[in-house]
């Protein structure tokens, strides 16, 4: 059974332990059974790639994978990190709120 996390595809986060702490970016990619996210901009690392019929080839820099626990939300309106909680609307639908604010993060 694979496993849900609060933090999404394309959510505004905050590094929040490491080399990258205090960078905010977006999440690219989410990786729940291996507990690990990617985050633009964040985690810089540089790999030597050989040369193929695509590209030349060198050192290039991208982003690496950062466990989920120094991944925080980042709350726009009081520009700092929040928890995410789950709220029942009356509609019937669960959605996620931010600890912070209580506001609706999922639209």
């Amino acid at each position: 059974m694979q496993k849900k996390f609060k933090i999404r595809k394309g959510d505004k986060v905050i590094i929040t332990a490491g080399k990258s702490k205090g960078i905010v970016g977006e999440v690219l990619k989410v990786l729940p059974n291996e507990n690990k996210a990617m985050v633009r901009g964040a985690n810089i690392v540089k790999r030597h790639t050989k040369p193929s019929q695509n590209s030349t080839g060198g050192i290039v820099e991208k982003e690496a994978l950062l466990h989920i626990s120094n991944i925080a939300y980042y709350d726009e309106k009081k520009q700092k990190a929040s928890r995410i909680g789950f709220k029942i609307l009356e509609d019937g639908r669960k959605v996620r709120i931010s600890k912070l604010t209580s506001e609706v993060i999922d639209k």
